[in-house]
């Protein structure tokens, strides 16, 4: 340390003093090689201890003695030194940071393995608290069983792994076997944790009805004690997410279930709680995909009740959803078209503007039973079906006005099929076009008792094809300005597709 001290003092003393005549006055001439750069340089030296000579020897190739504070001549040897010294310095200022870099990648991969062995440690804990309940799951003591059930339920509501995990360790059989007890806090218990081990994982929800829980909550159901309110609304929740696999809908639609659904939705008088009545909707949409279980619901006054239901904007959707499936079969058709008011109500459908699901699914329907029965296209017309197909299609949504569409080229073709056999019925096709837009007109002679095909004289066919074009225009503008009065719009807005409407059609193909 003596030694650097001794240098920093020498270079910062800036050379010996020198005596001129101009300076007898004691004042010290600069070193003529000074400079604001080497000044900085000498600096840096004197802070890191000795490296103002290095950079000396490297920039002027000489030495200062430390005793006499003069300038030598650095000899051979020591001009080779100073090109090594940096060398020996730069090779140990890398290693000191290689040192620390390794020490910081040590650490870094200390702190990761420490991670992961928490990790690990919190999963073998996990594991073992699962095989623990699984264990209690299987005493005997009634007890210990329930709060095994209530931790289950709790460990498997939003963990996915422990849901798979508890199934694998075999805890779905002995929650199972709790829906026997007596205890309503036990079967409580029991079915929530089935509920949530189902949730999400389509393999629990088989293994659950296999397991019998179907059987077993139908038993509950069917007690001659009273059934608990929560125990049913648990029951409930469980068809419905039973339900959801394609597999379990005809096991649970064959099983009885469905009126116990039923009993749930209409029984204004039963305690169950709005959730629950939600809950038996959608369990029985679920089942009425399936087209075995549609004879089920047959069986039960389902379809009056929804019907009656519709208006409630609550559950109206839903109920379309499920009318919509039960459509699908000839038997359910039938069973819509036997309500009272059947058509009226569906037709009063299509004008819940702001509702266009339900508009969709109502249209949905209607389309389907004017595609298959004519007697349905009849009560359809005299329910008022037309105008509000006309107003679907200006203002309903892209879906709707598609289907509002199709019944009325459905309905259309009904009417030209009414006009053929007015004319004798020996047409071959079906007549949904104006017969005088065509080169002859088929008249029935009344005296000969048959069809007479007269020329007619293509001016005066012009005139009288002119003549309906007008009728049917003003006709169906008539309709369409009271569409758009009830809609608020501008007064002249009349859409392309009602005017090509109007330039294809006559009074013939309309359906009114």
């Amino acid at each position: 340390m003596a030694t650097c001290r001794r240098n920093d003092v020498g270079s910062l003393i800036l050379d010996r003093p020198t005596a001129t005549p101009a300076t007898s006055g004691g004042h010290f001439r600069k070193w003529p090689g000074f400079s604001g750069a080497a000044f900085r340089r000498k600096i840096f030296g004197a802070v890191s201890c000795g490296g103002s000579s290095r950079y000396r020897h490297h920039n002027r190739g000489e030495d200062y003695d430390d005793d006499r504070n003069a300038p030598v001549a650095a000899p051979a040897v020591k001009e080779k030194a100073p090109a090594e010294k940096p060398k020996t310095t730069a090779a140990s200022k890398a290693n000191g940071k290689s040192e620390k870099l390794m020490d910081l990648l040590n650490l870094a991969e200390w702190s990761e393995s420490e991670a992961e062995a928490a990790a690990t440690r919190r999963k073998v804990e996990a594991l073992e608290t699962l095989k623990r309940v699984v264990r209690d799951l299987q005493v005997e003591e009634r007890g210990k069983r329930r709060e095994a059930a209530t931790e289950a339920r709790l460990l498997a509501k939003e963990d996915l792994e422990a849901r798979w995990t508890l199934a694998m360790l075999g805890a779905i059989p002995p929650l199972v076997g709790m829906l026997d007890f007596e205890d309503h806090n036990s079967q409580i218990a029991a079915l929530y944790a089935l509920l949530n081990l189902g949730i999400g994982n389509d393999m629990n929800k088989g293994a659950i009805v296999k397991a019998g829980a179907v059987h077993k909550m139908l038993m509950l159901i069917g007690s001659p004690n009273s059934l608990n309110p929560a125990v049913s609304e648990a029951i409930v929740a469980n068809f419905l997410g039973l339900s959801a696999l394609d597999s379990n809908k005809p096991i649970i639609g064959s099983s009885g279930a469905i009126p116990f659904l039923v009993k749930i939705l209409q029984n204004s008088e039963n305690p169950s709680s709005s959730q629950a009545k939600q809950d038996a909707l959608r369990a029985l949409y679920n089942l009425s995909i399936c087209p075995s279980n549609i004879s089920f619901i047959m069986e039960t006054d389902l379809i009056p009740f929804m019907l009656n239901a519709l208006g409630d904007m609550e559950v109206s959707e839903r109920i379309l959803s499920i009318l919509g499936n039960v459509v699908s079969t000839p038997e359910g058709r039938k069973s819509i078209s036997a309500v009272a008011d059947a058509f009226p109500i569906l037709v009063d459908v299509l004008n819940w503007n702001d509702s266009p699901g339900c508009q969709e699914k109502g249209s949905y329907i209607l389309m389907v039973m004017a595609h298959k029965a004519y007697g349905d296209r009849q009560a359809m017309i005299e329910a008022g079906i037309v105008s509000a197909l006309l107003e679907l299609t200006l203002l309903g949504s892209t879906l709707a006005q598609k289907r509002a569409s199709r019944i009325l080229e459905c309905l259309r073709v009904d009417k030209g099929k009414q006009v053929s056999q007015s004319f004798g019925g020996n047409l071959g096709a079906t007549v949904s076009a104006p017969i005088c837009g065509s080169s002859s007109s088929s008249v029935m002679n009344p005296k000969m008792g048959t069809t007479e095909c007269l020329e007619e004289d293509e001016d005066m066919m012009s005139e009288e094809k002119k003549a309906v074009k007008q009728l049917v225009q003003q006709s169906l503008q008539n309709n369409m300005r009271k569409i758009v009065k009830r809609a608020n719009l501008p007064q002249d807005l009349v859409p392309f597709h009602f005017k090509s409407l109007t330039a294809s059609s006559t009074s013939k193909s309309l359906p009114f």
